[in-house]
């Protein structure tokens, strides 16, 4: 035998996560490694995000190896990661009805709409943004796997979070911009890397984002959830105490027939609906800011929270402020707090702050 531990380490550097583009011995996927009889024995535990790339590592770990010198064979063990399908919450400490609380993180908050387009993740990052802007200590968690655009909307798609840890102790920390701390599939993946799961992956990787992130000290968190009323939303109200959530929708009939259903949902869980925010309520055109256009219909929003028995929070207007900003990573509540739609969003963070948070 000429190889060495240290050697077969080198080989498996070179081997990089397809998202973060970091080794799998620096993200410590890589364990309990030596030598026996000419041959590499190590261990290999993925997170459940990363599961899909486990063929391709073991291939190329394997194929590597072999052209060390002296190597007779490579035996990978195979580590087991969170379970795919464990549920998410386990009643014991800091549970509540079966819903596993979040260490360090005092109020969870949930944004949902009952169909995409609505700017449902434009209302939760400017939101988010309000809330630290009013003082509080804030996190955000996209919820949304599948169209993760937040950290696009914030300007930090090409950077990369910190992993420490493997297997179940593996601990993420949070990009931190604007005064909140985010973290988001889009921050693990390349931008035009789809995520083509199935239910039990999405709840190993939504288990990881509630309790395997350093959320240190959070007054609120903001979990911005995938549109409809699929497995994410499901596990998330089964999981975690939600302080309530917030429905957004447009006026229009179609976007006002799915958030009816989306709210229907949450009470079934049992979760409170603090509330209705109808966006792109009205269209004001930047050359003449005196004018207003209901391209979308108007009392939407009153309806469905009439229906509900529940308050209509706010009506945003649609202003290319917001297109702009969102694009350019700099949300329009911090970058024009004083036009129509900044102030909206302020005003919406103290009214949620005040009634719902309970912080003065």
């Amino acid at each position: 035998m000429v190889f060495t531990t240290n050697e077969a380490l080198q080989v498996l550097a070179v081997i990089l996560d397809e998202g973060s583009r970091r080794s799998v011995i620096e993200l410590g996927w890589i364990s309990r490694l030596r030598i026996q009889n000419s041959r590499i024995i190590f261990r290999l535990e993925l997170p459940n995000f990363a599961n899909k790339q486990r063929d391709e590592i073991v291939k190329k770990a394997r194929a590597s190896l072999l052209l060390l010198e002296g190597m007779k064979d490579v035996q990978i063990e195979i580590g087991s990661t969170v379970p795919a399908t464990a549920p998410i919450g386990q009643a014991g400490h800091g549970a509540e009805n079966g819903r596993q609380s979040i260490s360090g993180v005092k109020h969870i908050l949930a944004v949902s709409s009952g169909k995409g387009g609505v700017g449902k993740s434009t209302v939760a990052v400017n939101l988010a943004c309000a809330l630290a802007r009013s003082g509080l200590k804030v996190g955000l968690l996209d919820a949304d796997i599948y169209g993760p655009n937040v950290p696009t909307m914030l300007g930090v798609e090409d950077v990369k979070p910190e992993i420490a840890g493997t297997g179940n102790q593996q601990v993420l920390s949070p990009i931190v911009c604007y005064g909140i701390s985010m973290v988001s599939m889009g921050l693990l993946i390349d931008k035009n890397q789809p995520v083509i799961w199935r239910g039990p992956m999405l709840n190993g990787i939504i288990r990881q984002f509630l309790y395997q992130v350093e959320w240190e000290n959070k007054d609120v968190l903001v979990v911005d959830l995938p549109p409809g009323t699929g497995d994410v939303q499901l596990s998330i109200t089964q999981a975690i105490p939600l302080v309530g959530a917030v429905i957004v929708t447009t006026p229009q009939a179609v976007s006002l027939q799915d958030a009816r259903r989306g709210l229907a949902m949450f009470i079934q869980m049992g979760v409170n609906i603090l509330g209705v925010i109808e966006n792109m309520s009205v269209f004001i055109p930047p050359d003449r800011p005196e004018q207003r256009y209901a391209l979308f219909g108007n009392g939407g929003g009153s309806t469905l929270a009439e229906e509900a028995d529940v308050e209509l929070l706010t009506q945003l207007p649609m202003e290319i402020l917001v297109q702009q900003g969102s694009d350019r990573g700099k949300p329009i509540v911090l970058s024009q707090s004083t036009s129509t739609t900044g102030k909206a969003f302020i005003a919406l963070a103290e009214k949620i702050k005040l009634k719902f948070l309970k912080v003065e």
